[in-house]
């Protein structure tokens, strides 16, 4: 999903700061801002998203493709995807930065109506159930059954990036960063119980199939992009798109999954 950190050699002399709505942020934009001259993001060399991990999310996400780098400082809570927030030095900090390449997933997506949706995943596509009743699964990889029948609360595929998000938390696996992998991870299997999931190749693509679409209707999610009652949903990783994210060296992506997996 990302490319080996390198590092930048932009000179960045304009910023475009973005905040998420919340007033922490918001009170830092305008105070970088009146610091370094901030511009608009079409006449930037970089730009600085302040807020949490989801506002970096939605910021990759309207910066795909576009060559800018995005270098996040965390005003949010969780700040996984941020670094240090610190208005001095930024533009030495912004020149030290190491690179990563952030490679989404495509997520083509077919309703109950037979209409055909399609979004981009930079952490993962989910499958959820959308009431009461298990979702009932079936999945393909390149074109090969390889689970009939799987009863769930749902399923997600999971990038690198997006491996120590909602992935970890169904007790998926952690994925280094540069590992040309997908995990596939069940949420709460019921049948069969003890199939944990697996690890796919990024090139794999991936068909899963809802069984018995009437009675249990669910829910196909990329990221923050939401389709109701698919029938059929196909994941791979997008061709040709890709976000830039920057980090302060040490403290890369690399380093916060592999500090992810021994707990701290």
């Amino acid at each position: 999903m990302a490319a080996p950190a390198q590092p930048s050699r932009n000179n960045f002399h304009s910023i475009a700061f973005l905040a998420s709505p919340i007033d922490e942020a918001e009170d830092a934009r305008d105070r970088l801002s009146t610091r370094y001259g901030g511009v608009e993001p079409d006449d930037a060399d970089a730009i600085v998203a302040l807020g949490g991990d989801g506002f970096m999310l939605q910021t990759l996400h309207r910066f795909m493709n576009s060559g800018k780098p995005i270098y996040g400082m965390n005003r949010g809570s969780v700040g996984f995807l941020m670094n240090e927030y610190s208005e001095d030095d930024l533009i030495e900090r912004l020149r030290e930065a190491e690179t990563a390449v952030i490679r989404p997933l495509s997520m083509r997506a077919t309703d109950s109506d037979g209409r055909e949706h399609t979004a981009l995943a930079i952490n993962e596509v989910s499958l959820l159930r959308q009431t009461y009743q298990a979702a009932k699964l079936r999945i393909l990889i390149d074109g090969k059954v390889r689970l009939g029948e799987l009863i769930c609360d749902g399923i997600l595929v999971a990038t690198p990036a997006g491996s120590t998000a909602y992935n970890l938390s169904a007790h998926g696996p952690i994925i280094p960063i540069n590992s040309p992998l997908l995990a596939l991870t069940p949420i709460s299997p019921f049948r069969p119980r003890r199939w944990r999931g697996a690890l796919l190749p990024s090139e794999a693509r991936i068909d899963i199939e809802i069984l018995e679409a009437d009675k249990r209707p669910t829910n196909a999610v990329a990221d923050h992009t939401e389709i109701r009652s698919v029938v059929h949903v196909h994941v791979e990783e997008a061709k040709g798109a890709s976000a830039l994210m920057l980090f302060d060296p040490g403290h890369n992506l690399d380093e916060r999954i592999l500090a992810e997996q021994f707990g701290y």
